[in-house]
């Protein structure tokens, strides 16, 4: 999942034979305004939350756009006693991307995932495409195989 710093997104995902499909959109940094300018569904534009463990681990936390992250439930799906979500800047020094522009997949820095299980019952999603103009649809069987993601309830909303 770790993406060479010479490697863009694109190669990443070439390399690993994925399908997938760029959109291009006005720039937004929040789930709604990117389901406004598309068109796209909210509940099929996931947010990838860049998190922390208490141990300092770095997770990556994937919600339905139109669901709030349930940080217990979270703790609960890594084993955890307490995981929170990492400051904008932070994030994107821990995944490479800027939030908004935040993939599933193909990060700076590896990090286990946890997909909420909301999203699992689409066949594709749209998550950030490396910058906040671009979203990015995947097949969720891509997302669970690269990520070997935890499917868990964690999201409430």
């Amino acid at each position: 999942m770790q993406v060479d710093e010479q490697l863009g997104l694109e190669t990443f995902l070439k390399e690993k034979g994925i399908w997938y499909r760029f959109v291009n959109k006005t720039e937004t940094t929040h789930t709604a305004d990117a389901s406004n300018v598309t068109g796209i569904p909210l509940s099929r534009i996931t947010k990838n939350l860049v998190s922390q463990t208490e141990k300092g681990e770095h997770v990556l936390m994937v919600v339905s756009g139109d669901r709030r992250i349930d940080l217990k439930k979270a703790s609960s799906a890594l084993g955890v006693r307490n995981v929170s979500t990492v400051p904008f800047g932070k994030a994107e020094s821990i995944s490479g991307y800027p939030p908004g522009g935040t993939p599933t997949l193909g990060h700076k820095t590896p990090m286990r995932t946890v997909l909420d299980k909301s999203l699992v019952s689409f066949e594709t999603v749209f998550c950030g495409g490396g910058s906040r103009s671009l979203l990015l649809e995947l097949r969720m069987k891509d997302i669970l195989e690269i990520s070997q993601a935890t499917v868990a309830d964690i999201s409430e909303g």
